[in-house]
């Protein structure tokens, strides 16, 4: 007989670790992983709804929503809105964040920043997407909730993860005690432990960037992709390109497989292009987790201090030695080019 254990099982046992959540931090995981499976149902047919292509509205970011955008973003809202553990959730396709008005809610200990589905304009082509979300809590709960509550730091996250829809759906997430994941067994319809205590795999052979920005890279960043390209025994180079486009699904394979994924400032996005709420700081704090590091370039990701909702930053991810040998060339860049 083939022993397994569930998500819902796993939190449950987790739970001794947080005295002070009470339950309602193992509630609102729950929460969320029952929204990611509706979610998955909805992207494993939606060749076959009418809810593949375009919804016909763009996202504070300016970017076109895709149908299943949308879809999923409500799934996640009402979730979590009925579930009485969040009071605030910030979504990646809202203007503002969303106070939960649910009576269970007014004193809720948790918020959400989240991006219900990354990658979506690979929707169409049939490529992985997934869902990235970030869990802080309130910082005074005598006080209404406000902006400065959700402006935290990524060092004060209590828990993040992501969910990938692809050829299997996996759920990884982190509480700060490590790194596991849980892949969706649809004949139960549960989600279950595949992948515990994940540690990104040393060293890392591989690197994932959009290479047809080169020309508008950082110096810094463009040697960094001529040291990958180059031949040295010693360090098993050169490394394998490998880039999707879905950021979840490259972290997702970079974790297993050992890399390091970047999205570097470019002339069209001079303050990088990813969101740090949304998607730079649950997948630093999860790397970071996994034994790997996430830098700006000249700072961990963790420690930058938000001043908006929708702010971007440059993104360096992955194994450690990797995230160093960046900055290192960057720092050497503006020495030698004054910039």
């Amino acid at each position: 007989m083939i022993r397994f254990k569930t998500l819902g099982q796993f939190i449950i046992e987790k739970q001794a670790e947080f005295p002070y959540a009470k339950g309602e931090l193992s509630r609102l995981l729950r929460d969320i992983g029952i929204a990611a499976k509706v979610v998955n149902r909805e992207v494993n047919k939606a060749g076959l709804a009418d809810i593949l292509g375009d919804h016909g509205t763009c996202n504070i970011q300016g970017e076109e929503q895709k149908k299943l955008d949308v879809f999923a973003d409500e799934q996640f809202i009402d979730a979590l809105s009925q579930g009485g553990e969040c009071c605030v959730v910030a979504s990646e396709e809202h203007d503002e964040y969303i106070k939960i008005k649910t009576p269970v809610s007014a004193n809720a200990k948790y918020i959400v920043c989240i991006d219900p589905l990354d990658g979506s304009s690979n929707i169409d082509v049939n490529v992985s997407v997934g869902t990235i979300f970030s869990i802080y809590r309130r910082n005074n709960l005598d006080n209404p909730v406000s902006i400065t509550d959700i402006l935290q730091k990524g060092v004060n996250q209590v828990a993040a993860g992501y969910i990938v829809y692809g050829s299997s759906t996996m759920m990884v997430y982190t509480t700060g005690r490590g790194v596991n994941g849980f892949t969706l067994d649809p004949t139960i319809g549960e989600f279950c432990l595949s992948h515990p205590k994940m540690r990104i795999n040393e060293p890392g052979l591989m690197y994932s960037i959009n290479e047809g920005n080169y020309v508008h890279f950082p110096q810094g960043v463009k040697n960094y992709i001529k040291y990958c390209q180059e031949e040295d025994r010693a360090t098993q180079r050169p490394y394998s390109s490998r880039y999707i486009g879905s950021m979840v699904a490259d972290i997702h394979r970079n974790l297993l497989k050992g890399g390091i994924f970047l999205y570097p400032a470019t002339a069209a996005y001079p303050s990088g292009k990813l969101r740090l709420m949304y998607e730079c700081n649950p997948l630093a704090f999860i790397i970071e987790q996994a034994g790997g590091k996430a830098s700006n370039g000249h700072v961990r990701i963790l420690d930058i201090q938000p001043q908006s909702l929708h702010q971007r930053t440059p993104v360096f991810i992955g194994n450690k030695a990797m995230v160093d040998q960046v900055e290192k060339m960057m720092v050497e860049a503006a020495i030698a080019y004054g910039v």
